[in-house]
């Protein structure tokens, strides 16, 4: 019931997120909101009425609530009670290129939120919430760039959590490697971050992923040069810097196998494309 659908065409735009922690007992807010919101209970217990359907949620839990839908509190939220909050808003309708290429729409996917998740405490789900908010509110200059890509990869990884309580490995590897991108690609670190064998890891997810784990680093660092190239007037040294290449050059070739071009002609070939008259 008043299920959240997250569209790999329509991105989530960030309104708010933080802490809270209730300093005297209170009801939770009466309205209507114009976004999403994503609760996640730290300590207590945060009761809400969502269209009539009465939630209570506890430490460890997370619930969404749908933009556009009435809810309120029925029943009173203890003094103590801690829990982060995500305010977020869908993207306004879906991008052009999408109505009129058939080949584009066969790309897109969707998968809706579930309304409500237990026994997170501990979890990757915690921990990837809890490093979202940190980062929202540190004085990392990349902050207001990639802010809303970061919540679409939060949001991506609850979408396909699963009844157990657990990811696959493959996806949570996937996780990992899209909070460390910027960090030289690692099989150390990756075996301190699952206690697994790097052999068994990197069997696993060629089987289910279909490329290396390297490989999959590396189209992380790509693709986000490409929306810096293409939104930011970053110099190519400027934005190998920011994904995590320290060389320029070597960053250029990587760029050009993968892309076909070096990162000036991709920009200036983007650049053509968005002054060419329309037809």
């Amino acid at each position: 019931m008043n299920k959240i659908i997250l569209s790999n065409t329509r991105p989530p735009l960030l309104s708010e997120c933080g802490l809270l922690a209730a300093a005297e007992p209170f009801y939770h807010m009466d309205r209507t909101a114009g976004f999403n919101v994503l609760i996640y209970v730290i300590d207590g217990t945060v009761y809400v009425t969502e269209d009539g359907t009465d939630y209570a949620v506890g430490a460890g839990e997370l619930l969404f609530l749908k933009s556009g839908v009435h809810h309120y509190g029925r029943r009173e939220i203890k003094k103590g009670t801690r829990w982060y909050y995500l305010h977020f808003c869908d993207s306004a309708g879906e991008p052009e290129c999408m109505r009129e290429n058939c080949s584009a729409r066969a790309f897109k996917k969707t998968a809706a939120l579930p309304k409500q998740l237990s026994g997170l405490e501990n979890s990757r789900i915690e921990s990837l919430i809890e490093r979202y908010i940190d980062y929202f509110y540190s004085d990392d200059p990349m902050r207001l760039w990639d802010i809303n890509t970061r919540l679409f990869e939060l949001l991506t990884q609850i979408a396909v959590y699963n009844d157990s309580g657990e990811s696959s490995l493959s996806d949570r590897i996937c996780a990992y490697l899209q909070e460390s991108y910027t960090e030289p690609f690692s099989a150390s670190a990756l075996e301190k971050e699952f206690f697994l064998s790097y052999k068994y890891m990197a069997a696993v997810f060629k089987r289910e992923k279909n490329m290396t784990m390297q490989q999959y680093h590396k189209n992380i660092r790509i693709n986000h040069a490409r929306m810096l190239l293409g939104s930011t007037l970053m110099s190519v040294s400027e934005v190998a810097a920011a994904v995590g290449y320290s060389d320029a050059l070597y960053f250029s070739r990587v760029f050009r196998e993968s892309v076909g071009m070096c990162p000036s002609d991709y920009r200036r070939e983007l650049f053509k494309r968005s002054i060419q008259p329309r037809r």
